[in-house]
């Protein structure tokens, strides 16, 4: 062992230890000759004294090599823990024993370690890969010891009906398995590309040190070998057992898992939650098999100790924002109680849900009796085939009345709808159902075909009835058609119990995805109490009530619309690009319900305005008749409202803030905007200006800040009002979501105020208790000597002729970050790069009123946004390639 060429590693922690076998496939008695990565004597030298031992395990072909940044982070006196990374025996430097160690063998090997090393609680067992089920097989069998468990990549059972990963059975192959894992170092090799990014070359190098030369790699072949592929093999019952036992484990569980993995993916993981569902769970998106390589885990490992294991935390005993200690069914009126009232009550034979063509027809509807049947029969339907309470089910399927339908059934039935709308894009929308890992999914035929090619394991429901051999192509189960006749039949759903039993309110009812505007969209987990008090804020902020008509130009929103007990429609338009609504189509929608309430998004309104010329005299009369405009997604500036207005002038105009997590926030009319303007350019209210004004808070909800530090950070931990003070802004309220779905380290840090939900924006109050947003806190810039929100000088600078957005962004390290704003131009410029003299002079002067210095300007075709609202500029990534061209680089395209 040369201990100098293994990077990261301290010399002290590598000890050997001779340990007495007891049992297993060594008779007992015999020794065995065992290395470990140990910091217990470095700890004992300094005087520290740990919390615990984490007991890590690695898998294959690995070794404790794969451990030693917990290693470090264990040996730090501001939480010392013994950090116990083994080799296990013929693997790492451990001795090659020349004997077959099965599964069973390898646990009992571990017991025997921890004995000799005299290893007393509390231990946490730390596992990935194939050493993940080692370590849970000496956990379940030293429960005394057992603290809590920690996962990464790893799996205890092979799902039903499918094989094992397509790289594991090439590697069992007779025909590859001894020169691809022990002949030659190709398994190694392999399994070390798996890192993303790739791993430097001498840290490769330490990983392949233990193996060098075919008789050092005998343990890897064994152990590939030693999978269990079916109940015939030898292993199958060890593993069987650990897996059944994780059901009975009640101790903190903490999964850290990376999603770019080809053997262990997320159905291992669902797999796990359903054993464990008491576990805190983190996916790293982009990170892979190698979780530990790809990302620092030792920050998530010891804060989850801090909070779960040394500090008496409970997985599941987490009171979010929103939750309140409230009796489960008391006054609580759930999402769909509307449908049913109605359609006993007068308004029973009146349009509920509208459909509309292309030509501005109406192509299908349904009354409140309609749909409220349709609704019982299909989670009748749905029962029936299989989908239970707390079952999770993806809806692909575009606004209208199918996706009504099958989104209140799924609810009534306590299935927990999965919402990722196509305005992710595709490969947004694939990363976010294979990481909600759905039971069921209804789409329609393109996302059925998607669902196939793009290896979403669930159970297709088709919307249409199709053609036998088409099902069979796509592995379609059955239809909603088909569903409904079932659930119409009296005995549909009885097999064990109702079918339409009434969920838990405080159960999980709906995922719903960010718009990915700042990163990979993140699923947000709501309960049923949730979304009803999200409708009951709606229905009291904007007097939104049964017997209003809706056209919802944003697809989300109409599925609110029968929970407010209000007619819905979604005009003709691609609801994956919202700037495809025409005023036409608006006007059409409007007409075939008699609209009271539009809700569209800015993108939308834009091309609304800009397409209201071929408006027929019916459209502008029904447009008339309009009483409430909700916009919200991104900033509505007030020349757009005031365009608006005149194509709905007897409307009152409103652009509610929000976000996925909470919606609404705080909410503002177009003449409370004018006002605000006012108060901003006199200089008369102190607070007002630098940002968007979005009013007051919402009924029933609370707006805060943490103030700003100096580096561009709100590390406090005090909610402040007062005006003038910019910092994150915080919100708490009864709609605010419950967590964040299998982001466990997200949501610690959205919940780091108690009580709050910590938005990620920054703003400011004015003298009058209005909240001005001023831009996210990842986009805020640190020049020297200043911190800088960008919204306030991108709103100066778009008050320029001839610029249609702008985005102010930093360049260069934190601290001394150069302030560069970019800008696209009306009509677009050909090409991006560095701006004109003229144009430059007049940005930055623009600047200059909204208290920026710009240091440079460029000019773009257009702006990168979000797909979902085509509104909210990616900052991030304008940085990146404004820090790029102003290097030197070729302009290329944002």
């Amino acid at each position: 062992m040369v201990i100098a060429d293994w990077p990261g590693v301290d010399a002290r922690w590598s000890r050997e230890i001779d340990v007495p076998s007891t049992a297993g496939v060594d008779a007992p008695g015999t020794v065995r000759r065992w290395h470990l990565l140990d910091n217990g004597g470095e700890l004992l030298r300094r005087g520290l004294a740990p919390a615990g031992t984490l007991l890590c395990v690695h898998g294959n072909p690995t070794w404790s090599y794969l451990w030693r940044s917990l290693l470090a982070a264990g040996s730090d006196p501001a939480h010392p823990w013994r950090v116990v990374a083994v080799d296990q025996l013929d693997m790492g430097f451990s001795e090659r024993t020349g004997t077959f160690r099965r599964l069973a063998d390898r646990i009992q090997d571990l017991g025997d370690l921890t004995d000799a090393l005299g290893l007393e609680g509390p231990v946490v067992s730390v596992g990935h890969d194939w050493g993940g089920v080692v370590s849970l097989g000496w956990a379940l069998a030293h429960r005394h010891r057992l603290a809590g468990v920690v996962l990464t990549n790893t799996a205890v059972h092979q799902p039903a009906g499918s094989s094992i990963p397509p790289a594991l059975r090439l590697a069992l192959h007779p025909a590859v398995h001894k020169w691809g894992t022990t002949t030659s170092d190709a398994f190694l090799r392999v399994t070390h590309s798996l890192a993303h990014p790739s791993l430097p070359a001498d840290v490769r190098h330490a990983y392949m040190a233990p193996y060098r030369g075919a008789p050092r790699r005998v343990g890897v072949g064994n152990f590939v070998a030693d999978i269990p592929v079916d109940a015939s093999h030898p292993s199958f019952a060890a593993l069987s057992g650990v897996a059944e036992g994780l059901r009975r484990l009640d101790v903190p569980a903490l999964m850290l898992w990376g999603p770019r993995d080809p053997i262990f993916s997320d159905r291992y993981l669902k797999d796990l939650i359903t054993r464990l569902p008491h576990a805190d769970v983190h996916r790293y998106e982009g990170a892979g098999h190698l979780l530990t390589e790809d990302r620092n885990i030792a920050p998530a490992v010891f804060d989850w100790l801090a909070g779960r294991v040394t500090g008496g935390g409970n997985a599941s005993s987490a009171v979010g924002p929103g939750a309140a200690q409230q009796p489960a069914r008391e006054g609580f009126r759930p999402l769909w109680a509307p449908l049913a009232e109605l359609a006993a009550g007068p308004a029973g034979g009146v349009q509920a849900v509208v459909e509309m063509e292309a030509d501005g027809t109406v192509a299908r509807s349904l009354t409140w009796q309609q749909l409220d049947s349709a609704v019982t029969r299909l989670a009748a339907g749905l029962h029936g085939a299989g989908v239970r309470a707390g079952n999770r089910v993806s809806l692909m399927v575009p606004p209208g009345v199918d996706l009504t339908v099958a989104l209140y059934a799924c609810l009534r039935l306590g299935a927990v709808v999965v919402v990722a709308d196509a305005g992710l894009g595709t490969r947004g929308l694939s990363r976010a159902v294979k990481g909600a890992t759905p039971d069921f999914l209804i789409g329609i035929d393109r996302a059925l075909a998607a669902a196939r090619a793009l290896g979403w394991a669930a159970r297709l429901i088709s919307v249409r009835d199709l053609p036998a051999a088409r099902r069979s192509v796509l592995g379609v189960e059955t239809s909603l058609a088909a569903l409904a006749n079932a659930g119409s039949r009296p005995s549909a759903g009885q097999d064990d119990g109702p079918a339409l039993q009434f969920p838990d309110p405080d159960s999980p009812a709906a995922v719903l995805f960010t718009s990915g505007s700042t990163g990979p969209a993140k699923g947000v987990l709501y309960t049923h109490r949730q979304l009803a008090a999200m409708r009951d804020t709606v229905a009291e902020t904007f007097g939104i009530h049964p017997g209003h008509r809706l056209v919802a130009g944003f697809a989300p929103f109409a599925l609110l619309g029968p929970a407010l007990g209000t007619v819905s429609v979604t005009p003709a338009m691609d609801v994956t690009a919202p700037r495809t609504l025409t005023a036409r189509a608006l006007a059409d929608a409007a007409a075939a319900v008699d609209a009271t309430v539009v809700f569209a998004s800015p993108a939308a309104l834009r091309n609304v305005v800009a397409t209201s010329a071929g408006l027929s005299a019916e459209g502008t009369a029904a447009l008339k008749r309009v009483e409430l405009l909700l916009s919200a997604g991104a900033p509505v500036p007030e020349p757009l409202l005031a365009e608006v207005q005149q194509l709905l002038p007897g409307a009152s105009l409103h652009t509610p803030y929000g976000m996925t997590e909470a919606l609404p926030v705080t909410d503002i009319s177009l003449e409370q905007i004018r006002a605000a303007a006012v108060d901003a350019s006199s200089g008369t209210k102190p607070g007002a200006g630098n940002g968007v004004c979005v009013g007051r808070p919402v009924h029933g909800s609370r707006v805060a800040v943490i103030p700003l530090a100096a580096d561009g950070t709100a590390p406090g931990s005090t909610p402040v009002t007062e005006a003038g003070i910019t910092g994150e802004i915080l919100v708490s309220a009864p709609h605010v979501k419950e967590r964040y779905d299998r982001l466990w380290l997200t949501e610690e840090a959205s919940a780091g105020v108690a009580g709050w939900h910590r938005t990620g924006d920054v703003g400011h109050f004015d003298a009058d208790g209005r909240l001005w947003v001023e831009g996210r806190l990842a986009h805020v810039v640190t020049a020297p000597g200043a911190v800088v929100t960008p919204v306030g000088a991108e709103q100066a600078i778009e008050l320029l002729d001839g610029i249609r957005m702008a985005a102010i962004v930093g360049v260069g390290p934190a601290g001394t970050q150069a302030v560069t704003a970019v800008v696209e131009t009306v009509p677009p410029v050909r090409k991006a790069g560095p701006a004109g003299m003229e144009l430059a002079g007049e940005v930055r002067d623009a600047a200059h009123t909204a208290g920026v210095s710009v240091a440079a300007v460029l000019v773009v075709p257009a702006l990168p946004t979000d797909i979902r609202h085509n509104a909210k500029i990616d900052r991030t990534r304008l940085s990146r390639w404004a820090s790029a061209v102003l290097a030197g680089g070729r302009p290329g395209t944002p």
